[in-house]
């Protein structure tokens, strides 16, 4: 059975040892508007960048109901203006309760209980900041993205597809808002997750979680 996505936890040990370089340099706690906003706003695509190409034509469908095939899964998350690549596991939930990440801080988890990417909701993915022995992940440069860099996702069919940051926030731990996270209806959005804020040795983890949202960007095929 499917656990239900608002009793997945995201503050989860998402760090495990000693901080690394995060408390040298400490970035704003947000950018963009708030994550409740970002959450639940209607999502309009970006438009493609001047120059792209003229707006697709219209297309006539047949009224018709037909079935809508299962989105791909994602492989890969890239964020070009941070230097972020890294591939990307389906992840469930643990027997803990919590949200499942790989042990390899170099990939990504996709909740594969929850939107794949470019579905209705919100799909997650999340992954771990640093570890003592593993250094730095693949998400520790998260902290820094701004609204409007760029995210590109690859399914396992080879397609890619982008999205535009809108939002990104430093959130308590406790204080994050997991049924709007998790949400399986509505507009496309992309929320990826990470640690962040002052590391708390009592606990061997972060106090919160940074979390982004981004938007899908308009077609600019002709």
């Amino acid at each position: 059975m499917r656990p239900a996505a608002a009793t997945v936890a995201l503050g989860l040990a998402l760090a495990v040892g000693t901080p690394t370089a995060w408390a040298l340099t400490r970035p704003e706690a947000a950018a963009g508007p708030s994550l409740d906003r970002a959450l639940s706003a209607p999502a309009v695509p970006s438009p493609p960048p001047a120059g792209a190409g003229d707006l697709p034509p219209v297309t006539v469908r047949d009224a018709s109901p037909v079935a809508v095939p299962a989105s791909p899964p994602p492989v890969r998350i890239e964020l070009p203006g941070q230097a972020i690549t890294a591939p990307v596991d389906l992840v469930g939930v643990a027997a803990d309760g919590q949200m499942e990440l790989p042990e390899d801080v170099d990939r990504i988890g996709w909740y594969r209980f929850g939107p794949a990417p470019g579905g209705p909701g919100n799909a997650v993915l999340a992954g771990h900041v640093d570890d003592r022995e593993q250094g730095a992940g693949a998400l520790f440069p998260l902290r820094e993205v701004s609204p409007g860099a760029e995210i590109v996702i690859t399914d396992a069919t080879g397609q890619g597809t982008r999205w535009r940051v809108v939002s990104r926030e430093l959130v308590h731990k406790q204080a994050l808002p997991l049924g709007e996270i998790f949400a399986r209806e509505g507009p496309p959005r992309l929320v990826v997750v990470t640690c962040g804020g002052p590391f708390l040795p009592e606990y061997r983890s972060y106090r919160d979680n940074v979390v982004v949202v981004a938007e899908p960007v308009a077609d600019a095929t002709p």
